[in-house]
């Protein structure tokens, strides 16, 4: 067998559980029927929805997400209107980052990542429906985040104030790195060239205050910030993105400097026995944070994937079932797992789903 089939079967079994053990979780057990949110975690062997304390945005929007992109567009409807009826504050604008178990706001702070995730969930739910208003969210949203979360050198503050008067973070990478995804759907959905222009001003930002220079690695926090530390996950998950942007990231040199992290995350942030990827690097590649967590994992698969070498397409057939043996089970996965494999998170969250999604929509078919 070639090593393209034999990765397009590997790939297949992950899509067969996802399909058959995965959404079925998050259409029944984790979905409040009542209140048409996602419950935060259901637990790992009978599903039973953890305690709630609260319901956030982001995690109703990842599953917009996820529900679009499976073509199950009764589901992802009521995920969209929940989402804004619950989260969307008619009075300031912007989106809460979460609200009570009564559906109360609870934390009324205006977060960069929660509007990435909207604008990003939104784009895929138009994508998929044709739904004007979604559209509509999609527009709103992009054009508050730039007037309102705006810093310094072309940078977002990472959360606001609920009135958006004052900055609670600065800059960070990851809210940077999924309005970057966004920005990237909201175009490929509209066509706007706006969403060009915008992306690429973002990513020359990024690239000016986050990269590592020895490494060419983007950062957690802005170069010389304290106790920085280096994600191998995000590494490959910045990788997948801005070869996807192509041309219109071009002048950021990103291209150049994700290369070279690339082949750092995998020199350093892999357990060569294993497979497994590590939570943090420092700067000089000793582990920072051992822990093993499944997004970081899907993001090296959809990596490699992306690279395409014939020495990545390699370690892409020896990684999916290293992953697949590590972290999938017959009633779902597990979020987190020491380097000697002990879990170390057993419960489910409703986040998780976009991730293997993400990663298992470019593998092989």
């Amino acid at each position: 067998m070639s090593i393209d089939r034999a990765i397009a079967a590997e790939a297949a079994a992950l899509r067969a559980h996802y399909v058959q053990t995965v959404l079925p979780i998050w259409r029944g057990p984790g979905f409040n029927s009542a209140s048409q949110l996602p419950y935060e975690a259901v637990g790992a062997d009978d599903h039973t929805p953890l305690p709630v304390t609260r319901y956030r945005a982001m995690a109703c929007a990842r599953q917009l997400f996820v529900f679009s992109q499976a073509g199950e567009a009764a589901h992802a409807e009521q995920l969209f209107h929940a989402m804004r009826r619950y989260f969307h504050d008619r009075q300031r604008g912007g989106w809460f980052y979460s609200v009570d178990a009564q559906g109360a706001p609870l934390d009324t702070t205006k977060d960069l990542y929660t509007h990435a995730f909207v604008i990003f969930a939104c784009a895929h739910y138009a994508a998929a429906t044709g739904d004007r208003d979604a559209l509509d969210v999609i527009g709103d949203t992009a054009s508050l985040v730039q007037a309102r979360f705006a810093a310094h050198d072309g940078l977002l503050h990472a959360a606001l104030e609920a009135d958006f008067s004052v900055p609670r973070s600065g800059p960070l990478q990851n809210p940077l790195m999924h309005l970057t995804e966004a920005y990237l759907a909201a175009y490929e959905t509209t066509g706007e060239p706006g969403y060009e222009s915008t992306l690429a001003q973002l990513t020359q930002a990024v690239a000016r205050n986050f990269v590592h220079t020895p490494t060419g690695a983007i950062a957690e926090l802005p170069i010389g910030s304290a106790d920085n530390r280096l994600e191998p996950g995000h590494q490959f998950e910045w990788f997948y993105l801005v070869k996807r942007a192509g041309p219109v990231v071009l002048g950021s040199g990103l291209m150049d400097d994700l290369t070279r992290a690339f082949d750092f995350a995998q020199r350093y942030g892999i357990d060569p026995q294993t497979g497994g990827v590590c939570a943090a690097l420092d700067e000089t590649g000793a582990v920072k944070d051992a822990t093993q967590r499944i997004w970081a994992q899907t993001e090296y698969l959809r990596a490699l994937a992306t690279r395409g070498r014939a020495e990545d397409l390699e370690t892409l057939a020896l990684q999916i079932p290293r992953f697949q043996a590590r972290f999938l089970h017959p009633r779902g996965w597990y979020e987190c797992l020491s380097p000697a494999g002990e879990v170390a998170r057993a419960d489910m969250p409703s986040t998780t789903p976009y991730h293997l999604a993400t990663a298992y929509a470019a593998l092989p078919i």
